[in-house]
């Protein structure tokens, strides 16, 4: 993309001031829609059987919303936090909705979490209700909350999806009136666990979300009305935010899905003629490698975006080639609702396969010295930092934590190590607790996973650094091999060496069939090495 923008002589860049901030709601973009486009389909159910497909329009979606406000309200206090343990489903959408106007803040969970982090989320939020599915994918999720409730000191009442009928019929009980919130209230946490473990409450608001999700869909490049097919998980922002917020905030179609399956997604694309989807690039690869791919219309793809991991420049020119569409990538993290950079559709390939974009509008972002905390000169690593109306108002209840990742001139520090060129485009070099330290010399991982990407053979990869007596570090590589292909180290050793120095070459070599992943599609590496400390891996 060209820019007027000047020439920048430090890592230091804004983002435009259009399309500006506007002082929204939950409840506010969802009314704004009905009132514009009361018949328009807002909201579909993707289900695998076509005869169950439910579907909403925006005034019945604000319709239900309301009532599930008002039902809220008959047994809860603006204010307080609602936990949602479900998959993706309608009911999962309105209750968002509803929470949101009732004045409550929800509480976003896994539903592949087991009792102890489920346990552990209810506890730190003080959760008072938590809307629960009888079970999914074998967890037993509706046993798991009743076992757990005697240990979640403000947990009232646990209202099961089964009986939501049921629930949204209290309304009628409701005397009085909604409240109106604003735009500074917290709506939302969302735990983040990230790739470091410890799970956090990152506590976001109604002005960071909206906003957000609006600007995500403008710089995307979807107009109002577009159809988008929702793969992303709800609990995570690229669901509930991007998808939701950015759907209802645009008065587009949102087409969701329980859980991503590549048949499935294709067939919901063609079907209803969608023009956006979001997936991580896991998701993309499985659906170009789907076998009834070649035999789906995609014609009318006008964006897909990825983001949450590694896309080298030759899968950029795949997933353009193949699906249609111009493809764009986003970056940024729960804490700051979440999109920071994105590119744009009609970057080149180069800056889509080597950058993260530039600064959403209405955003700052800078990279630093990590010890002394100044901004860096063009080029340089250092720490991603980023500031404006996206940044969460805190970590839920974690003073300290908070004040560890948000500086007294609301900064933002994400933990990522990044560079900027003279244009404002970033690129991402790892993350700090990333970064590999060998006998005192820093080893970025990303550098040696782009270059594995490109290897036929290769299929994804994680370098890890490994704990080791010498040189307090060795580099780890954990592939899994792409289909029809095997891992041979030596080749692989030799085709690194062509490009890399000695040190950088990975010493251990390990083939995975499947990577533990963030619910935003990131490769948890701290879990890869706690597995290889067990013996989980076998070296070639």
């Amino acid at each position: 993309m060209t820019t007027d923008a000047p020439v920048l002589t430090e890592s230091h860049a804004v983002g435009v001031s259009t399309p500006p901030v506007r002082e929204t709601t939950l409840g506010g973009i969802l009314r704004e829609a009905a009132d514009a486009h009361p018949d328009r389909i807002a909201l579909v159910d993707g289900s695998p059987d076509p005869a169950a497909r439910r579907r909403w329009t925006y005034r019945e979606l604000h319709e239900e919303a309301t009532s599930v406000a008002q039902a809220l309200s008959t047994r809860f206090t603006p204010g307080e936090r609602i936990a949602v343990w479900a998959p993706n489903s309608p009911e999962w959408v309105i209750l968002e909705f509803g929470c949101a106007m009732a004045g409550l803040v929800i509480v976003t969970v896994n539903p592949g979490f087991r009792a102890g982090e489920l346990s552990y989320v209810l506890t730190q939020s003080g959760a008072a209700g938590l809307f629960v599915v009888s079970d999914f994918r074998g967890n037993p999720m509706f046993a798991t909350a009743m076992q757990v409730q005697p240990e979640c000191r403000d947990l009232r009442e646990i209202i099961r999806f089964d009986d939501w009928g049921d629930f949204v019929g209290t309304a009628s009980e409701f005397r009085g009136e909604l409240p109106e919130p604003t735009p500074d209230d917290a709506v939302m946490i969302q735990y983040t666990s990230g790739t470091t473990g410890f799970p956090k409450g990152a506590f976001l608001h109604h002005r960071g979300l909206t906003n957000n999700a609006a600007h995500f869909f403008d710089r995307m490049g979807l107009g109002e009305g577009s159809v988008m097919v929702g793969t992303m998980p709800l609990f995570h922002t690229a669901g509930s935010v991007m998808g939701v917020l950015g759907c209802v905030g645009s008065a587009s179609t949102h087409v969701i899905v329980e859980a991503f399956e590549p048949g499935l997604v294709l067939a919901l694309l063609d079907e209803y003629e969608a023009e956006a989807m979001v997936g991580v690039p896991t998701m993309l690869i499985a659906m170009l490698e789907h076998p009834t791919f070649a035999d789906r219309d995609l014609s009318h793809l006008k964006g897909v975006c990825s983001g949450g991991s590694l896309v080298p420049d030759a899968l950029v020119r795949r997933f353009e080639a193949d699906l249609g569409a111009p493809f764009t990538i986003v970056f940024g993290q729960t804490e700051c609702s979440p999109v920071a950079t994105m590119t744009h559709p009609t970057d080149t390939i180069e800056d889509k396969a080597g950058t993260i974009g530039l600064p959403m509008p209405n955003v700052e972002v800078k990279i630093i010295d990590t010890e002394t905390g100044a901004t860096q000169p063009i080029g340089a690593i250092g720490e991603f930092c980023t500031r404006g109306y996206h940044v969460m108002r805190g970590y839920f209840e974690m003073a300290e934590q908070t004040a560890e990742t948000i500086d007294d001139e609301g900064w933002l520090h994400t933990g990522d190590l990044c560079a900027m060129d003279s244009r404002g485009y970033c690129t991402v070099e790892g993350r700090l607790k990333d970064m590999i330290i060998r006998g005192g010399e820093n080893i970025y991982p990303k550098e040696i996973e782009e270059l594995l990407f490109q290897h036929a053979a290769v299929g994804e990869v994680a370098v890890v650094g490994l704990p080791d007596d010498t040189w307090g570090e060795t580099v780890g590589a954990f592939i899994r091999p792409a289909p029809d292909h095997d891992v041979d180290k030596n080749t692989l050793f030799a085709y690194l060496r062509e490009h890399l120095a000695p040190h950088k070459t990975p010493k251990q070599w390990f083939v995975i069939d499947e990577f533990p992943f963030t619910g935003s599609g990131k490769i948890q590496k701290y879990k890869l090495r706690e597995q290889w400390q067990a013996g989980a891996f076998t070296e070639l």
